[in-house]
């Protein structure tokens, strides 16, 4: 009978021992999986960011192109508008002397 107890008792703490090798292991497990969680979150939120930058770099170049192209527009409407002023001064004058010679 001592025999039995005892076998039960060693069978009991061997089973023990197994499984808390196996919660170990699953809790070395759980760990290494939040480790790569919080690695890939990290990754996703650098990765996030680098592109906020990227757009923020287009928009600021799609202004400054937007702004030059304004500038260059201001300065054909400015080289045209003198060239009509031009134009309309010469037809005055040009019209000025053929009045006066005709009379």
């Amino acid at each position: 009978m001592k025999k039995l107890i005892l076998s039960i008792v060693v069978l009991a703490l061997a089973i023990t021992f197994t499984s808390c090798r196996e919660v170990e292991k699953k809790a070395e497990d759980a760990g290494t999986a939040m480790n790569k969680a919080a690695d890939d979150a990290a990754n996703a939120a650098g990765d996030a960011a680098n592109a906020a930058g990227d757009a923020m770099d287009d928009a600021a170049n799609a202004a400054g192109d937007a702004a030059n192209a304004a500038g260059d527009a201001v300065e054909d409407a400015a080289t045209a508008a003198g060239d009509a002023v031009k134009d309309a001064s010469d037809d005055a004058t040009k019209k000025v002397k053929d009045m006066t010679k005709d009379n």
